[in-house]
């Protein structure tokens, strides 16, 4: 299938491409890497009488460290994050993420903003910001609003960006003392969507465990962060015996749907194994 008609606006500034949105509602689209979009015009999901292009929009990509965050433009694309040796050396969660979204051809196009965004509850991004206690920037015609990302997940594709809003920045605390983390998910073939994944972020304190994010992709209405899990981990002593109730409370808290895939019994085994497996190599990885 042909998308819909719509008109083409390739904004040159970040002034211009909120003017756009101001000017035609709910009727624009903003246009980053398109992967989600493009797709969804052409089967007719989605008809935005208006596409607004922000690619050549400047200050809109780019990694860097500063004031205690990793702060990452909006228009940063999935191959920037895995090429990233900032990522690689600092955020072990984001870094294990990166080369499981998609398939290089996505990678190479497609945008952490855009992802984030788009709201999917398969989509890789959200688990990995809300383990890692990621927040991000909107900007409107009245300014910047930081939100953090559990916050800005909402729904299934809905999120708190306003229409005549353009998320521009997503922001990652800088880990302190020891941490770890990783991203496990399960895909019936290389580019596939997760059947389920498993964010983790670990900070150790003096042998315990400090902090602990987990959140969970593809089992619920949007990206779970599971915060009961979380919890139980607060102070503890690393062990099997801890890890196993966090991989139990994190199963509990998901909605996994029965479906071609798996039924909802299996796919919250998977999602306690992979909490359990998740946090092993987190403890591994901080202790190191």
């Amino acid at each position: 299938m042909l998308p819909a008609r719509f008109e083409y606006h390739r904004a040159g500034t970040l002034a211009e491409a909120l003017a756009l949105l101001e000017e035609h509602g709910d009727e624009a689209k903003v246009l980053a890497g398109g992967m989600s979009l493009i797709p969804l015009m052409k089967l007719r999901f989605a008809a935005p009488g208006h596409l607004v292009d922000v690619n050549d929009v400047p200050g809109l990509s780019g990694i860097d460290e500063s004031d205690g965050w990793l702060r990452l433009g909006a228009m940063t694309r999935h191959h920037q994050m895995e090429e990233s040796s900032l990522v690689r050396a600092g955020y072990p969660t984001l870094a294990a993420t990166a080369p499981l979204v998609s398939d290089p051809l996505i990678r190479n196009r497609g945008t952490v903003g855009g992802s984030l965004a788009h709201a999917d509850p398969a989509g890789d991004w959200g688990a990995a910001m809300l383990a890692s206690g990621a927040q991000v920037v909107a900007t409107g015609p009245g300014g910047e609003r930081v939100i953090a990302i559990g916050d800005f997940l909402v729904d299934t594709f809905t999120t708190a960006l306003e229409p005549t809003e353009i998320l521009t920045e997503v922001r990652v605390p800088a880990p302190t003392g020891r941490a770890g983390g990783t991203y496990l998910k399960m895909e019936r073939k290389v580019g596939d969507f997760a059947t389920v994944a498993v964010a983790v972020h670990v900070s150790m304190d003096d042998g315990r465990i400090g902090t602990a994010g987990i959140a969970l992709t593809a089992v619920g209405p949007k990206n779970v962060r599971a915060v009961d899990a979380e919890a139980s981990l607060a102070g503890v002593e690393p062990s099997e015996e801890a890890f196993a109730e966090a991989g139990r409370l994190a199963a509990a808290a998901c909605e996994p749907a029965s479906d071609l895939r798996g039924s909802s019994e299996y796919k919250r085994n998977v999602v306690s194994v992979f909490v359990r497996r998740g946090l092993a190599t987190a403890v591994e990885q901080a202790r190191a």
